[in-house]
Formats: C-alpha cells, sequence, structure tokens
C-alpha cells in the first residue's frame, strides 16, 4: 500500500465527477457540491502530504494539474 493511495483515489474521484455529465445534467446542484467536497479534500490531503511530496507532483497539485498529477502517480508507483 502506497503512502500516496488516497490522493490517488481522491484525483480519481474528482476526475470522474468531471466527466459525469449525466450526473451534472441530472442535478446539477448535487453534481456541483461533489465536486466541491472531493476538491476539498484533494486540497487537505495535499497539504498533509506535501513534506513528503517529490517536488514534480508538488507542482501538479499546486497548480491543479490533477490529470498530470494522476498520470505521475500512476508511472511512478505502477
Amino acid at each position: 500500500m502506497s503512502s500516496f493511495d488516497i490522493l490517488r483515489t481522491l484525483l480519481q474521484r474528482r476526475l470522474e465527477f468531471i466527466a459525469d455529465h449525466e450526473f451534472r445534467d441530472r442535478d446539477s446542484a448535487a453534481h456541483l457540491e461533489a465536486l466541491k467536497k472531493v476538491s476539498e479534500e484533494l486540497g487537505a490531503e495535499h497539504l498533509r502530504l506535501r513534506a513528503q511530496l517529490p517536488p514534480r507532483l508538488n507542482h501538479f497539485l499546486t497548480q491543479a494539474s490533477f490529470s498530470k498529477a494522476l498520470e505521475y502517480l500512476d508511472s511512478s508507483e505502477g
């Protein structure tokens, strides 16, 4: 188990919410709230892990390049 598993899960969830157009179209307020919640959790996890993060991964998270952050984690940790 990686120390970045929670971070990876939150990144995946955020990207899944963004891609879920059916959810957005069905209930835009709930979709926005779900996206907001996962984004806040992602920000908190980023802060919690900041001292442990490789500089490139920290850069992606700081710049909100979440797809790149997930790609980095997937390529770095298998």
